[in-house]
């Protein structure tokens, strides 16, 4: 359903104060978005942030605690846009084993997506070494995962089989092995061309959902 706009194309009850503060941030985000995965987290500075977004330095603390914060909106907004992504794919079909199918797509191409695994990759380990960053990243990552496994679960439970571990092990499994994959390929293509990451991806995920359900014996 369309919201109800104002005669300037304003959501009702929106002032312009918060929408000039919300157009800010998602330019702030878009431009930390480029100077992220250039310069990577670490070595990423706020005032590179900011004179991309067409802002001072003054401009992203006014929107955001810290550079970790900045990040950490910004694996929420491309979360939020994935999920959303695979939720469209699996609206479009019916049959339960293509939606798994479209399921497994979803972690391949995941893993294909290089700037996004090295950048998150950087950002986990700078978390583990930060007791702050890592409560709040395991926070949101719970969140995200649990939406993604209910689809699996619900698929599972539909096709009468079961996994080898929980739902949410074999999210992250998947995950964590696709970001190993794709590293591997970024330091040496040669040794893990995308063909081979391509089709060890597929055939875990098929090892992982191919299990049928055993049979309770009464």
């Amino acid at each position: 359903m369309t919201a109800l706009t104002t005669k300037a194309s304003r959501p009702v009850g929106l002032s312009r104060h918060q929408e000039r503060s919300g157009i800010t941030r998602a330019r702030l985000i878009q431009s930390a978005e480029k100077v992220f995965a250039r310069d990577g987290f670490e070595a990423a500075k706020l005032e590179d942030i900011a004179k991309d977004a067409g802002y001072t330095r003054g401009a992203v603390y006014a929107n955001f605690d810290s550079k970790e914060d900045l990040f950490l909106a910004l694996l929420e907004r491309e979360i939020s846009s994935r999920i959303a992504a695979l939720e469209k794919e699996m609206d479009k079909v019916r049959d339960i084993e293509a939606k798994l199918r479209v399921m497994r797509e979803f972690f391949v191409n995941k893993t294909l997506d290089r700037r996004w695994t090295l950048l998150a990759l950087e950002f986990k380990l700078f978390a583990v070494r930060h007791p702050e960053v890592k409560q709040r990243l395991a926070a949101m990552h719970r969140r995200f995962v649990a939406t993604r496994v209910g689809f699996l679960d619900e698929i599972m439970r539909a096709l009468g089989r079961e996994l080898p571990a929980s739902a949410h092990a074999t999210g992250v499994s998947l995950a964590a092995l696709g970001d190993s994959l794709a590293l591997e390929h970024m330091l040496d293509p040669s040794l893990m061309p995308d063909e081979d990451l391509r089709r060890i991806m597929s055939d875990f995920f098929d090892s992982l959902t191919s299990t049928p359900k055993k049979k309770t014996v009464k």
